[in-house]
């Protein structure tokens, strides 16, 4: 029997916000972690994790300490929060053309910091909401201090990327008004509803597109290519619990990994070597929110900087094997996806070793 999903255990690459909020709050959390039995080592924090109970408990001590006094501790680590350990990240946020291009960060988030993270962007006429969910499917809302935390680094980020006067029109809430909702709205300046059926943030539709004065493209494509290495290291994960949906997406990136030559057979051979009917391959891909097309670039993406880096095939074999019609459109989209060509690529490689 598989671990449910908010059992299983979840990278603490964040405990260095956690130290920081803390101290900012007026206390010293090595105590709380040591209590609740959470072990800290810096050295080996990429690989860390921690369960969410014991997180619970801790965020539970540390609101503990802080009742009372000025300082809301899920606000302050909210604000604490930053992209320290994950440099590649906020720079891709910070260069971001526009809002919408940015909110990719949110996919990253939920694959290299928390899974349990879930935010999702939904537009409904001239508004645009940014809808969060904490729990899986079928699970009791968590406590509210999670909701708290998450939407208080949403709303530091969007302020910094469109200004600190952006306006907000509302902030949702699934959990009962608390003792210490006078705290909210004197803190996220902007209204805010309880016992919500979502737990969003509203704001103007048409803010998603608006130019952002940090946009540097160069950057920009840097940055992203930079993640999408650093997810190219992440295996593929569809336990036994996993959706269809999700089993299919992570199924066509094993076919993909094991059988490079399906990058250039289509959808048709892939439903064929899975087994499924086409249609149904498409539609569960749908409900994945995913495209068949972004899988290949993805999958081409990490096997092109696989073999660049290995050095052992020309461009022109790693072009073929890739699937494409010839090496100027293997360039073109290496480029599109990298900001740099495979020639260049490659150049850099071996310069830094």
């Amino acid at each position: 029997m598989s671990t449910p999903l908010h059992l299983e255990p979840i990278p603490f690459i964040t405990l260095p916000n956690w130290v920081k909020a803390a101290a900012q709050c007026g206390f010293n959390i090595e105590p709380v972690f040591r209590e609740v039995g959470i072990e800290t080592d810096l050295i080996h924090l990429e690989s860390a994790t921690v369960s969410a109970p014991l997180l619970q408990k801790v965020m539970e001590a540390c609101v503990e300490r802080t009742r009372g006094s000025a300082q809301h501790f899920p606000f302050v680590l909210g604000e604490t929060f930053a992209f320290d350990y994950l440099p590649d990240i906020d720079t891709f946020l910070a260069t971001s053309p526009t809002l919408r291009d940015g909110l990719r960060v949110f996919d990253w988030v939920r694959e290299l910091i928390n899974p349990l993270i879930q935010v999702r962007l939904a537009e409904a006429g001239n508004e645009a909401h940014l809808v969060l969910a904490l729990a899986p499917s079928g699970e009791a809302p968590p406590y509210p201090y999670f909701s708290e935390t998450t939407f208080a680094s949403i709303v530091k980020f969007g302020r910094r990327l469109l200004g600190s006067d952006v306006p907000f029109q509302r902030l949702c809430f699934c959990h009962p008004q608390p003792p210490h909702a006078a705290a909210y709205e004197a803190y996220f300046r902007v209204p805010v509803l309880f016992d919500q059926p979502q737990q969003l943030l509203a704001f103007d539709r048409a803010l998603l597109d608006q130019p952002l004065e940090g946009a540097f493209p160069a950057l920009h494509r840097q940055a992203r290519y930079r993640v999408e290495q650093r997810l190219a290291q992440q295996p593929a994960k569809a336990g036994p619990d996993a959706t269809p949906a999700a089993a299919l997406v992570a199924a066509i990136e094993q076919a993909f990994a094991e059988q490079p030559a399906l990058l250039g057979q289509g959808i048709e051979r892939m439903a064929a070597v899975l087994k499924l009917h086409p249609r149904t391959v498409q539609r569960r891909l749908q409900d994945a929110d995913q495209r068949y097309a972004e899988l290949q670039d993805r999958a081409r993406f990490r096997l092109a900087v696989r073999w660049l880096e290995d050095g052992r095939q020309d461009i022109e074999t790693i072009s073929e094997r890739l699937g494409f019609s010839d090496r100027r459109s293997f360039t073109r989209a290496f480029t599109r996806w990298s900001g740099t060509s495979p020639s260049a690529f490659r150049g850099r490689e071996r310069s830094d070793g």
